[in-house]
């Protein structure tokens, strides 16, 4: 048996060394020749299914001689092998008139120098042992582009005869790789998302405002003699951005080595040691990584901080925040912050006027650097209380940082330490520290000291918290670092808090993922919505019954909170019926059980389904397509006497299969029935009258916003109001922001920067007339948005690269009217889209260090027709209803 296994064995091998005839553990150099190759290598930068006219890049060529110099006496496939670059080209790769062409008139000298070209001559030694690249020796200090182009050239002849998988180090870095054999052809794949290697970058926090790589490489090798005949390698880098693939980009680098000749050269050099070989061929040779090192750039050409805040100040003045030129002006504030001293940034946000100073704290703010952020501390006193607009500018874009650092986290919790003269301000610290210690936990993967740190003044502020006011800041920093450490704390507060604390505490637990949302959470929810304790607000047991459809609800569950339909308050009952029928109509997870549940006539009659209320709940899409989907969905609770209990209206962006809150609006209102003599309902007859607003805004809470608290307060603002809706949000952020440089296997390198800025106001009132007997709330968002992609491959002598450019402004409001004069009440509720231009544009360009440079640009503009986003049938009705009397109205005297 044991024989016959062998004999298997060897005919598999036998097979394996016929395809390929060569030594199996390496091609070998024949003694005293030189082998002479025509060497090309081709970078292109386009769209990913842009043609190759359209493409820009450029090529360098050269012969290629190589030579044996020494091999190991004891082992004939460790060698020591000289390469040599000569009659160095650099040249366009498309064909283009005269004119366009950067390269007509010149040559490698001239674009090079010729002391850099005499040194890409210079020749280099490789180790090369059994195929593999072991050591590559060149002289010390030679310029980091240069050395990563002979880098690139050595890479080609890291080869493996052996079919299988390694971990292999070249240009590109340590790397996976497979090889497979085919009778005299090799290839190699490599893993380029595997491979380690030193650079610099950064993304965002969040994917869905992210970038999506897809990474290709392959290298063909044809065998004979023993030796490499050709070489074709290609690797592909398509970067994407996942909510717009509009914004993207594909780099191609292409390498061919092919041998034309071979002659007599010169011989092979005795030895025993190789580092004695080395030093007696040139003792100038060290040994030298074949990894790329990272190419420090500067931009030359960049403005000054002040000259580049001169050209753009009158953009970000607050009357053009909602143009699309306030955000484009935004990203390139940030690119020259980022470039930018201390000093420099305290000395322009000293000199600078109130108008501008909150949209220049923004841009700061979202730099991100140690400079910027050691400025603002510098520059803002939170000890004196002074500017409490500012300080909450630079709390907010700090929540909503792309790429938060622990310093920031650690900041925010010094400053929580010392003392802040504005409770505002103090509050809005603790809810942005739980915001910032999530996006280091999802960065990290790791429990960094500050975040531990915060998670304990988290935790132990909300156990110890005695005033209602603290629990409910440090329910909110709950709500942002969605701890599941906190789940038990935020159960007691859910059924056991006051009406405003239970409420803070459900929808902390909303954003739980439905994972943490364990039996134990639903028993609670359950005990909540049914009342099984005491008695709880509706706008509470509302929230507890969304928690539970939206957590794998039993049918237990789901057939409890249908057949409580009619048992409840009217406008309860009628919103809960509402929520029923979007979820089917939206098809959410639970409804594929409610439809079975539907199937008992106890539970599906016409008794419960025919409650009669204007509280609603639906659900639809801006935009629906393969790679992104963004959809909306509007909420509407009253009191039984037809005062506005809960407005709530969230967007949601979804792509590559995770989801962004985008933004959220609530507002509520509560203890207003006296204001009409009407009764308050059930649960809700001791309320304080209070108005207010909150908001979260690209996942993170920000700290609610109160109309009025206390009847005295309300009859102060109702004589006062002027009409004009009060500002929740309103700045600059920096929604995508992602940098990356990519080693090409040539050794050229390519920086990628995407960055996407948003100028967005959000506001929101409540009018209420007692004399029409009328309610309006309104919340307005308006908002203009710039992204921009940019590729580019800089060698010093020679640059190409791509812009792509989205811009945007759009507008997007919700209104709801109610008239209580008579009962029922009507509601009109409206969503508008308002119409809106996209403008897209596509730069693409060639520039040499000899002054030619060739400029491609491209656009499209269209506006983007408005529309009233759909609501259901019924509001489509009142709104006939509303809008018919108020018409009539007019003709009246009064």
């Amino acid at each position: 048996m044991i024989s016959l296994t062998l004999l298997f064995l060897l005919g598999i091998f036998s097979t394996f060394s016929a395809s390929i005839k060569v030594h199996t553990a390496g091609p070998r150099l024949n003694n005293d020749k030189v082998y002479k190759y025509a060497y090309t290598s081709e970078v292109l930068i386009d769209k990913p299914n842009g043609s190759l006219e359209d493409s820009v890049g450029y090529k360098i060529s050269s012969d290629v001689e190589v030579n044996l110099v020494w091999r190991n006496p004891t082992n004939k496939d460790d060698q020591l092998v000289k390469i040599v670059m000569k009659n160095i080209k650099i040249e366009n790769i498309n064909i283009r008139p005269q004119g366009q062409n950067v390269f007509t008139e010149t040559n490698a000298a001239k674009l090079l120098g010729d002391t850099n070209l005499n040194i890409l001559q210079r020749p280099i030694l490789v180790q090369w042992t059994n195929g593999k690249v072991k050591t590559l020796y060149l002289y010390q200090n030679e310029p980091t582009v240069l050395v990563n182009i002979k880098r690139g050239l050595a890479s080609l002849f890291q080869i493996q005869l052996i079919p299988g998988t390694v971990t292999e180090v070249d240009v590109s870095g340590n790397c996976k790789v497979t090889y497979k054999a085919k009778q005299n052809q090799v290839t190699k794949i490599k893993e380029l998302d595997s491979c380690r290697i030193s650079k610099t970058g950064f993304t965002n926090s969040n994917k869905v405002l992210g970038i999506s790589n897809k990474l290709t490489s392959s290298t063909v090798y044809h065998m004979e003699d023993d030796n490499i005949k050709y070489v074709l390698a290609e690797e592909n880098h398509v970067l994407i951005l996942n909510v717009y693939e509009a914004i993207s980009a594909k780099v191609t680098c292409r390498q061919k080595l092919e041998l034309k000749s071979s002659e007599v050269g010169p011989k092979e050099v005795a030895g025993k040691q190789l580092s004695n070989v080395v030093k007696a061929v040139d003792p100038k040779y060290i040994a030298t990584p074949l990894v790329a090192d990272q190419i420090k750039s500067e931009c030359k050409s960049c403005p000054l901080l002040l000259q580049q805040w001169k050209a753009i100040r009158k953009d970000l003045e607050p009357e053009n925040l909602s143009k699309a030129s306030a955000a484009r002006s935004f990203l390139q504030l940030i690119q020259s912050l980022r470039r930018t001293k201390k000093s420099d940034i305290v000395a322009l946000l000293k000199s600078e006027k109130e108008n501008v100073l909150p949209q220049l704290v923004d841009a700061v703010t979202f730099a991100q650097t140690p400079d910027a952020l050691d400025a603002l501390l510098e520059f803002l006193d939170f000890e004196n209380g002074t500017r409490p607009l500012l300080q909450e500018r630079f709390l907010y874009a700090t929540g909503l940082a792309s790429h938060p650092n622990e310093s920031m986290l650690r900041v925010l919790l010094n400053k929580y330490k010392g003392k802040i003269a504005n409770d505002e301000i103090r509050e809005t610290v603790v809810i942005i520290i739980g915001a910032l210690m999530k996006k280091l936990q999802q960065a990290t993967g790791s429990e960094l000291p500050a975040v531990l740190e915060a998670k304990k003044l988290i935790l132990d502020g909300l156990q110890n918290a005695d005033k209602p006011s603290e629990v409910k800041m440090y329910l909110l920093a709950l709500k942002n670092a969605n701890l599941p450490e906190g789940i038990p704390m935020l159960l007691k507060y859910s059924e056991s808090g006051e009406g405003p604390v239970s409420s803070i505490a459900i929808s902390a637990l909303q954003k739980y993922h439905v994972s943490y949302i364990t039996d134990e959470v639903k028993k609670v929810m359950n005990r909540i919505y049914h009342q099984n304790y005491k008695i709880h607000e509706k706008t509470v047991r509302t929230a507890a019954a969304d928690i539970i459809l939206n957590s794998k609800p039993t049918y237990m569950e789901i057939k409890n909170l249908l057949l409580s339909i009619g048992e409840l308050p009217l406008e309860m009952s009628k919103y809960m019926l509402s929520v029923f029928q979007d979820i089917l109509q939206f098809e959410m997870p639970a409804s594929k059980l409610i439809r079975q549940v539907l199937k008992d006539m106890r539970v599906h009659n016409y008794d419960r389904f025919s409650k009669t209320g204007s509280s609603s709940a639906y659900s639809g899409y801006v935009t629906r397509g393969p790679a992104s989907s963004v959809t909306y969905s509007l909420d509407i609770l009253y009191s039984g006497s037809g005062i506005l209990r809960r407005s709530n209206m969230d967007t949601f962006v979804y792509s590559k299969n995770t989801e962004l809150h985008a933004i959220q609006v609530v507002i509520e209102a509560q203890g207003l029935e006296s204001l009409i003599a009407a009764t308050a309902d059930e649960g809700e007859e001791d309320l304080e009258s209070f108005a207010g607003m909150s908001a979260i805004l690209f996942d993170v809470q920000l700290r609610p916003v109160t109309f009025f608290q206390g009847y005295s307060d309300l009859m102060s603002k109702m004589f006062s109001a002027t009409g004009a809706p009060i500002s929740v949000v309103k700045g600059l952020v920096l929604l995508t922001d992602h940098s990356e440089t990519i080693q090409l296997q040539s050794g050229l390198q390519v920086s990628a920067e995407f960055q996407g800025g948003l100028a967005i106001d959000i506001s929101g009132g409540m009018d209420f007339s007692l004399w029409y007997r009328e309610s309006k709330t309104s919340v307005n968002n308006r908002g203009a948005m710039v992204i921009v992609g940019n590729i580019t491959i800089d060698s010093e002598f020679a640059n190409a690269g791509m812009e792509s450019r989205l811009e945007t402004e759009s507008s997007f409001n919700f209104i709801t009217t109610v008239k209580f004069s008579s009962y029922p009440f009507l509601v009109c509720m409206q969503m508008d889209k308002g119409t809106f231009p996209m403008r897209r544009y596509v730069t693409k360009y060639e520039r040499s260090s000899y002054g030619k440079s060739y400029v491609s640009r491209k656009g499209k503009v269209q506006n983007v027709a408005g529309s009233e986003l759909p609501l259901h049938q019924e509001n489509s009705n009142m709104c006939r209803v509303v809008f018919g009397e108020q018409e009539d109205s007019t003709d009246s005297w009064f």
